[in-house]
């Protein structure tokens, strides 16, 4: 909290615990990278146990509290979280193996069962199994020889992302699957899931209403309106954290855009429309049963340097101008909302890149962060507040500056005069950062 400590004081320092984007394993600190190494080492020198010991170490993240395990007997029994799943497992000198409960069957329905077939071909380490009890699990094996940390961590990790993926999907796609059992500490706030899903419903009808008011028209001008519904997917993701159905489909709305085939950008406009349609159409109930707390062991994404974030900005921000010279103003917000979103969703950013990218949320996201209890960045007629924006990017870089020795922003080129120039201005500053790294 000593972000908002900074900016508010002790008395607006207890705020909301509700974590934004999707977990990240890329900001390992020193004592993981020591258990790393030293994990390899160990293994090197056959001292297996030893060494699986070290790789756990690496593994947890004492912020969440995700990983837990305890040696007796020769036997190393470990378990984790990764969102909605829990992987148990046990390591000895001659083996080690791990597994998820994905669902439990009340029958063997053929559909599952062949999909599950199917999905087994594209896995690398792990597999799809049934237990004498029709408990659905993902499994993995290997003998200690052949265990060493790098296979454990692509083989874990893999088992870890595809179990909490297919559990929510396969049981809402197949009547006859249940869930096997509830992570401890999932369920949210009530309040929290209104807010969350109002939110998501709001949003994605004020997209359709600009799409309907035709300017300019979607037919002539499809890039506009790309810009819109892409950052619109991207944003929902980073700030609900939905799971299941919702979280495939802004995943598949990606997909559909940015997928080579012979349909014109004004069909896969519409294509975009239907996906959100859909979780428009999905009943509430659903939806909130989407919205929970989880916690993670692997992130998703791979990690990005601030050379990727530059070449984004510099790749598509000029694509606002014609939109601001037209006057339309959502239309030009919606690119740099676009690239926030994309650097987000598809990399993990330097940390001060992250940390002011989330800031550009909360200053254009200000009615949502508020509806959460969170302070607010913008002026009462909904401007951005200078004095407020300057202090958190202080912040930011005061607490990135031991790694970042050289991160100083120009915070004197931000343009406060309306919200498209400011997140134009705001990227920009974010383009021109100095991000050399402390050595040693």
């Amino acid at each position: 909290m000593g972000f908002f400590e900074q900016l508010f004081g002790k008395r607006q320092a207890v705020l909301p615990d509700i974590p934004f984007g999707r977990y990240t394993d890329a900001y390992k600190t020193d004592d993981q990278v020591a258990a790393w190494n030293r994990s390899l080492e160990l293994f090197d020198k056959d001292l297996h146990l030893e060494a699986y010991d070290a790789f756990f170490t690496y593994l947890r993240d004492d912020r969440v509290d995700n990983v837990h395990w305890k040696q007796a007997d020769g036997t190393l029994h470990f378990e984790f979280q990764q969102g909605s799943q829990r992987i148990t497992g046990l390591a000895t000198a001659g083996k080690v193996l791990a597994e998820s409960k994905v669902a439990r069957a009340e029958d063997l329905n053929v559909g599952f069962l062949r999909r599950l077939m199917e999905y087994n071909y594209n896995l690398k380490f792990c597999r799809f199994a049934l237990s004498p009890d029709n408990i659905l699990l993902l499994r993995f094996d290997t003998p200690g020889v052949d265990a060493s940390p790098l296979k454990l961590l692509h083989a874990l990790r893999e088992l870890a992302v595809h179990a909490d993926k297919q559990d929510d999907l396969l049981i809402d796609e197949f009547s006859t699957l249940h869930p096997v059992e509830t992570p401890p500490e999932a369920e949210i706030p009530e309040s929290e899931k209104a807010v969350k899903y109002d939110y998501l419903c709001a949003q994605i009808q004020s997209a359709f209403v600009l799409m309907d008011k035709a300017d300019p028209d979607p037919n002539k001008y499809p890039g506009g309106y790309a810009y819109l519904l892409l950052s619109l997917a991207f944003r929902l993701d980073y700030l609900l954290r939905p799971e299941g159905f919702v979280m495939d489909t802004l995943e598949k709305i990606y997909g559909i855009y940015f997928t080579k085939d012979e349909r014109t950008n004004q069909l896969k406009l519409l294509a975009l429309r239907k996906e959100f349609q859909k979780i428009l159409d999905r009943p509430r109930a659903q939806i909130l049963r989407e919205l929970y707390r989880t916690r993670s062991t692997f992130g998703v994404n791979p990690p990005a340097n601030h050379e990727r974030i530059v070449a984004l900005i510099d790749g598509e921000l000029p694509n606002m101008e014609w939109h601001l010279s037209q006057n339309h103003l959502e239309l030009a917000l919606a690119v740099p909302q676009y690239i926030v979103g994309n650097a987000l969703f598809q990399n993990v950013p330097p940390k001060p890149d992250r940390d002011l990218l989330h800031l550009f949320y909360q200053i254009t996201e200000s009615d949502f962060f508020s509806g959460l209890g969170f302070p607010t960045f913008v002026t009462p007629d909904g401007l951005p507040d200078k004095r407020l924006i300057f202090q958190g990017i202080q912040a930011i870089a005061e607490n990135n500056r031991r790694e970042y020795p050289r991160l100083r922003p120009a915070t004197k080129l931000l343009d406060f005069t309306s919200m498209p120039l400011f997140a134009r201005s705001f990227l920009e500053m974010i383009r021109n950062l100095d991000m050399t790294r402390e050595k040693g």
